[in-house]
């Protein structure tokens, strides 16, 4: 088994950023693992913007974290999210599930990170937990 890909979402992201949050150390696990090497984390900048608003400064801060690979808001994921915001998902989390769908660099897509993994029932993506 080859290293890991995992997407994070604003739920995590926001957890790595607060030391307070309960979920904190299990998240910081996850990078730990990354910068050895066993696996790449992904944080899709929408995903960010929308945690950013409840905790401001959160995107700057994932943005300066070495191992995390920012995913860009590009055209697909433009298109990808239109279709998901018009099914009634919320704009927080569309951006992520883009992410985390399979791709041509991820044929079998990402694991999604999230505190709130009932966000994502029926999209298609393995979504998560730190703790479980």
């Amino acid at each position: 088994m080859g290293p890991i890909a995992l997407v994070l979402d604003h739920t995590t992201a926001t957890a790595l950023h607060d030391p307070k949050d309960p979920y904190n150390e299990a998240v910081a696990a996850f990078y730990v693992q990354a910068s050895g090497g066993l696996g790449t984390l992904y944080a899709p900048v929408l995903s960010l913007t929308a945690g950013d608003t409840a905790r401001p400064g959160l995107l700057a801060y994932i943005n300066g974290l070495r191992f995390i690979e920012i995913e860009p808001f590009d055209t697909a994921a433009a298109l990808s999210a239109t279709e998901l915001l018009h099914a009634g998902r919320p704009w927080a989390v569309v951006h992520a599930i883009h992410a985390a769908r399979p791709s041509a660099d991820f044929p079998a897509g990402r694991y999604l990170l999230t505190l709130e993994p009932e966000l994502y029932d029926g999209t298609g993506v393995q979504a998560v937990h730190p703790d479980r």
